[in-house]
């Protein structure tokens, strides 16, 4: 299902010159600033891994990888949806060390993606990954990060603002922490988007805490992969986006399983027979090192800066006719 939203009076603040322009001094000086303030090192990452590396990010296991045969190897890949475990895997062969990670860039197809004004088909993102201590995995240093990378967020835009006058995005740099359950109990008749909406219009900045488990409703707050975050100690960061009148969100990052946690989740996620797997069964081993992690859209930050209404004017991407075609009409310019 596709659906678009054109916001009333809606017009580009840039000229498609000067869109390019800005979209490059985003993404140089976030990436830039991250890696300065999380101790991150720049890392070539795959496009592709094989389906029995056990590496994919199965996502809320619905979404189905675009898969190829490579006949000079005799094995089928898939093209990543993200790169959670990869990432952990190389901070063990790149030998990284407690307080340093890496970070890289993340292209993949998500064919199965329904499309509006935030979603594509095409997934750009920082993907970065961090070696903790067993005593960091705490709540406490979940939200130390957080905080750092919505400063970092917050810095970027006000620097954009600098160079590009016509943007006037405001971010607000105080992050309104709130956990899943707790959110719940706040607006037990919303669904999980209506509640993310009114918190985040509230407040501008939330972290939403405890994402993946069920709560006491039965349900979860959204659908988490069992087998790279913790779901007590990860969250979603979202920013308000007055344009698109919703909650906007930037980044899906947590702490990372360890051994005991990986085994529960499994358990209660019913795929146990990923214990088999290389990355799994080394973890369960543990043979891997202890991270924190997350993924951080580039698009999306990108929109959310530029005061974009569609994903479809900072990448360039495939969209149905419709979209098109109403998107012309109402002045808003697809790559």
């Amino acid at each position: 299902m596709n659906s678009l939203y054109i916001p009333k009076g809606y017009k580009p603040k840039l000229d498609v010159y000067d869109t390019q322009k800005a979209i490059s001094f985003i993404k140089r000086t976030f990436q830039d600033r991250l890696a300065n303030t999380l101790h991150l090192k720049r890392v070539s990452a795959p496009l592709f891994v094989t389906a029995a590396s056990g590496l994919n990010d199965n996502l809320s296991g619905k979404e189905r990888p675009v898969t190829f045969d490579i006949p000079a190897v005799g094995e089928s890949a898939q093209v990543v949806h993200s790169l959670a475990k990869w990432k952990r895997m190389a901070l063990k062969e790149y030998r990284f060390y407690v307080g340093n990670g890496l970070y890289t860039d993340m292209n993949a197809i998500r064919r199965d993606e329904d499309l509006d004004n935030i979603h594509s088909i095409y997934v750009d993102q920082w993907d970065w990954e961090r070696v903790i201590t067993r005593e960091e995995r705490t709540r406490e240093y979940l939200i130390d990060t957080v905080k750092k990378i919505v400063a970092t967020i917050c810095d970027t835009n006000d620097l954009l603002k600098v160079d590009f006058p016509a943007l006037n995005t405001k971010l607000n740099r105080e992050v309104k922490v709130v956990d899943s359950e707790e959110l719940l109990a706040l607006y037990p008749s919303l669904t999980a988007k209506e509640r993310e909406y009114e918190i985040t219009k509230k407040y501008g900045t939330v972290l939403i805490i405890g994402i993946g488990g069920k709560l006491s409703n039965g349900e979860p707050h959204d659908s988490r992969a069992p087998d790279y975050d913790d779901w007590e100690l990860n969250g979603d960061i979202l920013f308000y986006n007055e344009v698109l009148d919703r909650a906007f969100e930037i980044s899906s990052m947590g702490i990372r399983v360890d051994e005991e946690s990986l085994a529960r989740q499994l358990a209660l996620s019913g795929c146990e027979d990923r214990r088999a797997l290389p990355f799994h069964k080394s973890l369960l081993e543990g043979k891997l090192p202890l991270t924190i992690g997350g993924g951080i859209g580039q698009s999306r930050l990108c929109m959310l800066m530029m005061g974009s209404a569609h994903i479809g004017e900072v990448q360039s991407s495939i969209w149905d006719k419709e979209t098109r075609e109403r998107c012309e009409a109402a002045g808003i310019r697809l790559l």
